[in-house]
This record gives C-alpha cells, structure tokens and sequence, in this order.
C-alpha cells in the first residue's frame, strides 16, 4: 500500500502546461466517519472533471428516507444490505469518484466488489481528528450512546484493520480539503491503471 503523503507530486509539466488525467476506474473513497470522504471525495472529482456520488445519500433518496430514519426504523442490518445493493449499482456505472459511509467497507462482499471494479482510497485519521470533526453532528446513528467519543474511539480500533486492507492510502489530518484531495491524486498517479495522463 503506498501512502499518498509519500507519492511525488505531479500535475504540471516543465514547460508549465496542465498534465491531462483520465480516470478509468471509479475511486471509492472508505475510512472512518469525520475522515473527510465527502468533501475530499468532492474536490478530488471536480479536479479529475469526474461525477461525485456519495453512497449514503443515494440511499437516502432510494428509501426517501435519512440513514438516521433508516436505522432507527429498520436497523442497521437493513441498512447495510441496502447499502451494498447502492454500492453494487453504483460500481457498475461510469468512472467517478464515490464516497461511501464508514462501515460500507466492514462487509467482504462489499471489498470484493470495490477490488473488482474500481480503487479503495482510505482517508486515514486518527482519533481526536475524528471526534473534532464529528463531536457536534447529530447525524451519526452509531454515536448516539452515552459515551461517543468512546464508542468512537472503540469503532476506530475494530475498522482500522479493514480499512489498512484498501488499495491506497492518504493521511487525513493537517491541511487544506484541497491538499488531502491533491495528495489522493498524487496516490492515484502511481496506478495507470485507474488514472491515465498525457506525459
């Protein structure tokens, strides 16, 4: 796995002109809740002039309901096979960038399927970055106990060996969304093939 922190950077030629990419794989953008997906996710495509697609809210608007809504009326086993069905469907569509919810890559079914067809991007955080970032969200169902920072702390310490199991990996800590979503490219540039370029 090559850190993305670690990767050379490339994006403009000696002579100044703009390297052109091409992305032949869909990016699948895991980690844990807070580790930034959707916004890096969203940066990254509009770099690359790719879709964005978040899995969380294509489930929403399949079920016209909120993944908070969904766990409390169905559960979490609903949801995550609802999940892997947004994911199956979303793979098999054109290239793009796609953020998914932290547990969607807990499931083999769902590894394999991401392996198969596309890249795993894991957006590495550890865990006061995390609870900064999600400590005031009331939108996080697996964190409504009496202790979420603990309960986020314990998440962190089971998913980390999954998720150390995607293609890439980039630290998601200092800098800008920009930065982290330039670092993911520069990850991406070291496998042609997923992101072809013009040098």
């Amino acid at each position: 796995m090559k850190v993305g922190a670690e990767v050379r950077r490339r994006g403009n030629r000696e002579d100044g002109r703009q390297v052109m990419a091409r992305l032949k794989k869909t990016v699948v953008m895991v980690g844990m809740m807070g580790a930034g997906k959707t916004a890096v996710g969203s940066a990254l495509a509009r770099g690359l002039n790719v879709p964005f697609l978040d899995s969380d809210e294509e489930i929403e608007r399949a079920a016209n309901r909120t993944i908070a809504e969904i766990f409390a009326r169905d559960g979490e086993p609903f949801f995550r096979e609802k999940e892997s069905q947004v994911l199956a469907r979303l793979l098999r569509g054109s290239p793009c960038v796609l953020s998914t919810g932290g547990g969607a890559f807990m499931a083999e079914g769902n590894r394999r399927m991401i392996r198969e067809q596309g890249v795993s991007v894991w957006l590495k955080a550890d865990l006061d970055v995390l609870w900064h970032r999600v400590r005031h969200k009331a939108t996080r169902p697996l964190l409504r106990t009496p202790n979420p920072r603990e309960t986020l702390r314990a998440l962190l310490e089971a998913r980390d060996p999954v998720y150390a199991q995607a293609d890439l990996a980039v630290e998601s800590g200092e800098g800008t969304v920009e930065q982290m979503a330039v670092r993911v490219r520069e990850a991406l540039a070291t496998r042609p093939d997923v992101l072809e370029t013009d040098e």
